[in-house]
């Protein structure tokens, strides 16, 4: 009968810090002194150690350093929609931005309800994580600004300052003014809006841009022809379904975002209605699938990449890291072939 050794190869031992010393030629604790950067070491033992470390494949236990330090090189990362476009862009950035410094993201969602948000604030907390990214939210700012007396936090699309605390918010009613100028400027009179949702300040203030463009062109809008979606495909088509439906005559529509601008387009489509031959159609973020709707989607574009690298630098300078400065551009419209100018009679 085979040995159970015979039958399971044995793991190797792993290699520890004092394997590393013995092969540098060092004692353990400079090894430890370097890796902890808690002191200066002469240059030919930091590049002795650190070829050992090569060598040898030795993976710091960062579950005991974080145990001795207090740091876990971890940030915590607060969403609403993982799957949506919006929110990986924005994951992708702050995982760029992080890279260079060895932390990982732990990522949570609240899906816009601000006791999850709270719940899941409590639980990043509990990992003992270094930092708080926060991309939107109901949370309210007394929650925010009692997290940042235990680490720092970096918010977006909101203002906020405080102790430990950095926010971010661009101008959502320059966005929806820019959307309603370009269909204005076009001949468009007659502009339809499917709305955010409604105590969502990002929906409030696309809409603000949106009656600030008709007033400066002196062109009363039709409250008929706004119609509350969610910010979804799904919201987006039954709001247009709806405009569609009350027989208000419109030849635009403005899409609080992209999301709903594609359940609008299937909308438009499923009636007979080309875009933009008979109705021109504007989204908001300009995530990358506007490049390959059908046909491509004029919108709105948010840096959304550029706010999740500014949120992983302002925190890694926040906790001690100099990080480069990042620049967020502003909001700029993308247009592409879903408006054309109404034709003159």
């Amino acid at each position: 009968m085979a040995s159970p050794s015979d039958t399971f190869p044995i793991a190797p031992e792993p290699v520890t810090l004092l394997d590393v010393a013995r092969a540098a030629g060092v004692s353990a604790s400079t090894v430890s002194r370097i890796l902890n950067g808690t002191a200066k070491v002469a240059p030919a033992k930091r590049e002795a150690v650190e070829e050992a470390i090569r060598r040898l494949h030795f993976k710091p236990n960062l579950f005991a350093r974080s145990l001795k330090t207090g740091i876990t090189m971890t940030v915590g990362v607060l969403t609403q929609a993982i799957e949506s476009q919006f929110y990986s862009r924005a994951l992708k950035g702050i995982e760029m931005g992080l890279a260079e410094s060895g932390h990982s993201s732990i990522i949570v969602s609240g899906h816009w309800n601000a006791e999850a948000d709270v719940a899941s604030l409590k639980l990043l907390t509990s990992r003992r994580v270094d930092g708080v990214i926060i991309l939107t939210g109901n949370i309210a700012d007394s929650e925010v600004l009692a997290v940042a007396q235990q680490q720092p936090v970096v918010i977006t699309e909101r203002q906020l300052e405080g102790p430990n605390v950095r926010s971010i918010n661009l101008d959502q009613q320059r966005g929806g003014y820019l959307a309603t100028q370009h269909l204005l400027a076009l001949g468009h009179t007659r502009i339809a809006h499917l709305a955010g949702v409604e105590d969502r300040p990002d929906a409030q203030q696309r809409y603000l841009g949106y009656l600030q463009a008709h007033e400066e062109a002196g062109v009363t809008p039709n409250p008929r022809c706004v119609v509350r979606g969610n910010f979804t495909d799904k919201g987006g088509y039954l709001a247009a379904q709806k405009l569609l439906d009350s027989g208000e005559s419109f030849t635009a529509i403005f899409c609080a975002n992209d999301e709903s601008a594609l359940g609008a387009r299937l909308a438009l489509y499923q009636r007979g209605i080309r875009v933009p031959e008979d109705v021109s159609l504007v989204g908001f973020d300009d995530l990358p699938m506007c490049n390959y709707m059908t046909p491509p989607l004029t919108s709105v574009r948010q840096p959304v990449y550029e706010v999740g690298l500014y949120a992983a630098h302002t925190l890694l300078e926040m906790m001690g890291y100099p990080s480069e400065a990042v620049q967020v551009p502003p909001l700029e419209l993308m247009v592409r072939q879903t408006t054309r100018a109404l034709p003159t009679t």
